[in-house]
């Protein structure tokens, strides 16, 4: 069943979501070489809670903690722990809330310092990706549209676009219907209606689409251990251009920053 949302409804997921964002910009602002991703997953537990929201991974199916942090390798649902961020490392945070009943959920591929150019072009390319995406999220197409583009920009460009796990349905819950691939064929699946919200998030190798899941049984690494990005926003479906609720300002702010330094 795909819910629609009604106009309230649809501010009070923007709501959510413009909290993930700041609370991304809050990761953003601590991201350097030394700091582990279990300090970085306290910072956006407190931050969350602080706001009168809840993590919303945290004990989902078992999860343990607030954020999914994935480095290098690490396609989605790295654990954070003890490791230490080291130069030229690529770090995916996913991130969720709820608030006021409705959830919020983005992510965002940072650069640890200096990144290898090529890797630092697979960021880019998978950013663009996710508004190629976005751009067919409009009344009247259908979810293969949205697959259909970022598969084709990504593959265009040698890049492997992971097959296992794909973007989803939000509201009240975390994950609804309709599941939306990162890749598909134009003019099938499920007929996108105003009102729809969804999550687009691709997730982008550098190398291979064949991944491999980890003996934690959350953690998903590329095949190959060649390094993979990912990028996500929530939209709601509207005739001729998406709602972006969540939003990646405040993290590209602090990015700014940081490199005018």
């Amino acid at each position: 069943m795909i819910y629609l949302k009604t106009d309230e409804e649809i501010e009070l997921m923007r709501v959510a979501n413009r909290l993930v964002g700041a609370t991304l910009a809050e990761v953003a602002k601590n991201i350097a070489v030394g700091v582990t991703s279990l300090q970085l997953d306290k910072i956006a537990e407190e931050f969350i809670r602080d706001h009168g929201a809840i993590p919303l991974f945290k004990g989902y199916n078992g999860f343990p903690n607030a954020l999914c942090i994935s480095i290098n390798e690490n396609v989605v649902h790295g654990i954070p722990g003890a490791y230490q961020l080291k130069e030229g490392d690529v770090v995916s945070v996913d991130c969720g809330a709820k608030i006021n009943g409705y959830c919020g959920d983005s992510a965002y591929t940072f650069e640890v310092g200096e990144v290898a150019p090529e890797v630092k072009k697979l960021l880019q390319t998978t950013k663009e990706a996710l508004y190629v995406g976005i751009s067919n999220a409009v009344e009247g197409k259908r979810v293969g549209d949205i697959g259909n583009a970022i598969q084709t920009y990504c593959e265009s460009r040698g890049y492997g676009v992971v097959r296992e796990l794909v973007g989803h349905g939000i509201g009240k819950d975390m994950h609804e219907a309709p599941e939306v691939p990162n890749y598909g064929k134009k003019g099938y699946g499920p007929l996108l209606k105003s009102g729809m919200c969804i999550a687009i998030e691709p997730m982008i190798n550098r190398g291979t689409k064949n991944v491999k899941f980890e003996k934690d049984k959350w953690t998903v690494r590329t095949a190959d251990r060649k390094p993979s990005a990912h990028f996500e926003h929530t939209v709601a479906i509207r005739p001729g251009k998406a709602d972006i609720l969540s939003t990646f300002d405040l993290i590209d702010q602090v990015i700014n920053r940081r490199d005018a330094l």
